[in-house]
């Protein structure tokens, strides 16, 4: 594992007391792992590396639970206390470990380890191709601080340790092949004392400039090359359609066949005109049933929304999807079909893990969007950087894209932010964010509508938008 002689020694020499320190630091371990709980979702498949104790792993409660040690005295300290049924912990190197993992965790290890390239290079070889590893670890920041602590018996007393800056863990990771997914610092009161402790770590840590003063940082990482090792993916593109009945069959025309197939889902949405009819008309006529000719016809499946709202019918597509990838394309059409392809290849090539449009980059077209839609946009935009600690230029764009089984994991934590989202923009940006999903801003040019009027009341969606905002704060920020 790249520990250190040294290291390895003390670790063996100073076990007992290593795990005596811990208890008396319950406040720190309990909220470090719960924020790495934040981070690594129920139910994965997780490789605990440097496991000084099980209740991390406990915490997480995963499918299939591996915490690995380099001392014979803790990882036997830690079978003799209570253990969830499935996980196991042993005394091994990380190379001798067998299999691959959804999520590995390296938490306050990093400052015993010679070579932190070389660990995070093995790290990555086991984590499958979707995989995330999460890294906590002590803040050069804090060095003084805790040096001093330990000397006046406040903390354990240390040895010479790396201290490793948020940047230097960025780089480490960059030489590794690693790209970094998310990044923080977390707690300024290791502390528990009623009140204050709450004050400092859930809600000053996350303002700046304290932002950048936490005892540890974290870093999410995937692997730079995540290239799908699936041939060729088939892609599902959900229509939402109210109102749109001018543009069903150009849609149709226009929307490029991607992948081992592509299949056009219409759900239409209480519509006030002849939409439905004309869904029926043209998935008839192009569809594969039809009589047109072979290279005009395309998968089209159709079907009526119950519910009402864009994110209700993007759901019940979804729900209908049988591609790897699932797309959403607004029936305005006021971003180009041939755009789609742009978003299947840097899926498809790894750029990201969820492609978000961004209208926000090239020039409008005139009436494409309102000036005080235009704010709108603008200030979510930055709200929403803030809150998922991911740069994003537009939320509101309507085409997004992302694999299937990435919505199932979305769809399945649902219930931790709310089912309560008309538009689906925040639904599917929050679940990426919590999923660690690399989220990349695909620019478009946006277009001025050609048929009909748009669906957006600007002032009640607004309204709503901004309430959603806050509540999201209350869930991913302030915690």
């Amino acid at each position: 594992m790249h520990i250190s002689k040294s290291a390895r020694e003390y670790f063996d020499t100073q076990a007992a007391e290593r795990l005596q320190w811990r208890r008396r630091n319950k406040y720190y371990h309990e909220s470090l792992e719960a924020f790495i709980g934040f981070l690594v979702p129920r139910g994965s498949s997780v490789l605990h590396i440097g496991a000084d104790s099980p209740s991390l792993l406990n915490y997480l409660a995963p499918a299939r639970g591996l915490g690995i040690h380099s001392s014979a005295y803790i990882i036997e300290q830690i079978n003799k206390q209570g253990i969830l049924p499935g996980l196991q912990f042993k005394q091994a190197k990380l190379s001798s470990v067998k299999g691959v993992f959804e999520y590995a965790v390296i938490s306050d290890l990093l400052g015993h380890v010679d070579d932190i390239e070389m660990l995070l290079r093995e790290a990555s070889e086991h984590i499958s191709w979707r995989g995330r590893i999460v890294v906590t670890q002590h803040s050069a920041v804090w060095g003084p601080v805790l040096r001093l602590a330990s000397a006046l018996g406040l903390r354990m007393p240390g040895r010479l340790e790396n201290w490793v800056s948020r940047a230097d863990l960025e780089n480490f990771a960059h030489l590794a092949g690693l790209e970094v997914v998310r990044s923080g610092t977390r707690m300024l009161f290791p502390k528990q004392v009623p009140l204050v402790s709450t004050f400092f770590n859930t809600y000053l840590a996350n303002i700046f400039p304290f932002t950048r003063l936490g005892l540890y940082h974290y870093v999410v990482l995937r692997k730079q090359d995540s290239r799908t090792p699936l041939p060729n993916p088939s892609l599902s593109i959900v229509v939402p359609a109210r109102n749109e009945a001018g543009m069903i069959e150009r849609i149709v025309k226009e929307l490029p066949v991607l992948g081992s197939f592509t299949e056009i889902i219409f759900v239409e949405g209480h519509s006030k005109d002849n939409t439905w009819d004309e869904i029926q008309r043209v998935a008839k006529e192009y569809g594969t049933g039809s009589t047109s000719p072979p290279q005009a016809k395309k998968k089209i499946l159709i079907a009526q929304q119950e519910g009402k709202g864009k994110g209700d019918a993007v759901r019940k597509g979804f729900d209908m999807a049988t591609g790897d990838i699932l797309t959403i394309y607004d029936a305005d059409m006021t971003v180009p079909a041939s755009d789609v392809e742009k978003f299947y290849r840097a899926l498809v090539e790894g750029r990201g893990d969820f492609i978000n449009g961004s209208r926000l980059v090239y020039p409008l077209e005139k009436e494409s969007m309102r000036f005080l839609n235009l704010l709108g946009n603008k200030f979510f935009s930055l709200a929403f950087s803030w809150l998922l600690n991911s740069r994003l230029k537009d939320t509101l764009c309507g085409t997004k894209m992302l694999w299937r089984e990435d919505y199932k994991q979305i769809q399945a934590g649902r219930s931790f932010f709310g089912d309560f989202d008309p538009f689906g923009d925040f639904d599917l940006l929050f679940g990426a964010a919590k999923l660690n999903c690399k989220i990349v801003d695909m620019p478009i040019h946006y277009k001025e509508r050609i048929y009909g009027e748009t669906n957006i009341r600007r002032w009640s969606h607004g309204w709503l938008l901004l309430k959603m905002t806050f509540f999201a704060m209350r869930k991913v920020k302030f915690i």
